[in-house]
Order: structure tokens, then C-alpha cells, then sequence
């Protein structure tokens, strides 16, 4: 079994989620920063991961689901969306996160799996203005407004079952 991981990430959660990921998978693993041309014949399944930033997933995203819809449907395709949101019980499944829910809908893309993941706050990590936009994001929806801390929200154990579902599914 030949899997392929594509993501995007901003500030590395994503990509930290998709290899964490890749140790779990069965079978031969490539991880790679997802572009919108990737050839993707060749692997038996691909997993597509990518983050929220400013409450947009990258276009680049769209117009690969786009392209390679069909391709996608045709394999065993998985999708998994990382964003702050899902930190909050009730907002941590593609059915009640608000992102991921409307980035299916657009597409039109029905993955084998998808889920949803919370990604990590990084605050002395990001610039000036960043920084204080996310803060102030944080604070409308109660989250953590220290800009001195880095908090990591990933459910690591989340990650690993969705690994395990996606084996399932191969065998």
C-alpha cells in the first residue's frame, strides 16, 4: 500500500499532524507540502491535510480538490482540516466544524474519512500583527490571550484513531 500525505500549514502543526500520522499508517508513506500539481496516479491512497488561517483554508487547497476530484474519489482519499475551533467539544468533527463542513460543501469532494484536528497557538512565534490579531480572535472566543505562550491543542490520541480508521478501511 502506497499512501501519499499532501498538506498545507502555515505554521507547522499540519505538517507535525501528517508525519506524526505517517508513522501510524501501514504500508510505504510520502509526505509532501501539497501543490496543485502533484501527480497522484501512483499511490493507492492520499491524504490531504490543511489549516485555517484568518478563517480560510489556502486556495491552493480548492483548486487541487478542484483538478483531481475524480482521481481523488476514484482512490481511497482521507481529508483532515486543523484549525483553533476545534479545541472546543462540539466543533471537532467535520460535521459541526464550520470550515470543514463548508470546504466539502463547496468542493463537492466526499472523502472515505474526514475529520478534524486543533491545531497549536505559537504566539511568540508570529509577527507583530499576526500576533495581535490572533490574540484578539482568542479572546472573543475565550481562548488563551497570553502572547507569551505557545499552547499545542492537538489531540495526539484523535490523530493516531484516525490512522487506525484509515487502516481499516485498506485492509
Amino acid at each position: 500500500m502506497k499512501t501519499l500525505i499532501l498538506y498545507l500549514s502555515h505554521d507547522g502543526q499540519t505538517k507535525k499532524i501528517s508525519e506524526f500520522l505517517a508513522t501510524h499508517l501501514n504500508g510505504k508513506v510520502t509526505t509532501n507540502t501539497l501543490r496543485e500539481e502533484y501527480d497522484i496516479e501512483v499511490f493507492d491512497r492520499v491524504i490531504i491535510g490543511a489549516s485555517i488561517r484568518y478563517g480560510h483554508f489556502n486556495k491552493i487547497l480548492y483548486r487541487f480538490v478542484k483538478q483531481h476530484r475524480i482521481q481523488l474519489e476514484q482512490k481511497s482519499a482521507f481529508f483532515f482540516g486543523v484549525n483553533l475551533t476545534a479545541r472546543k467539544e462540539g466543533k471537532d468533527n467535520p460535521e459541526t466544524n464550520v470550515y470543514v463542513r463548508k470546504f466539502l460543501q463547496r468542493t463537492d469532494w466526499k472523502p472515505a474519512l474526514a475529520a478534524v484536528f486543533a491545531g497549536a497557538l505559537l504566539y511568540p512565534r508570529y509577527k507583530w500583527f499576526d500576533r495581535m490579531m490572533i490574540r484578539f480572535i482568542m479572546k472573543i472566543t475565550g481562548g488563551e490571550t497570553d502572547s507569551t505562550k505557545e499552547v499545542e491543542y492537538t489531540d495526539w490520541k484523535k490523530v493516531e484513531q484516525f490512522a487506525h480508521r484509515i487502516n481499516e478501511l485498506n485492509n
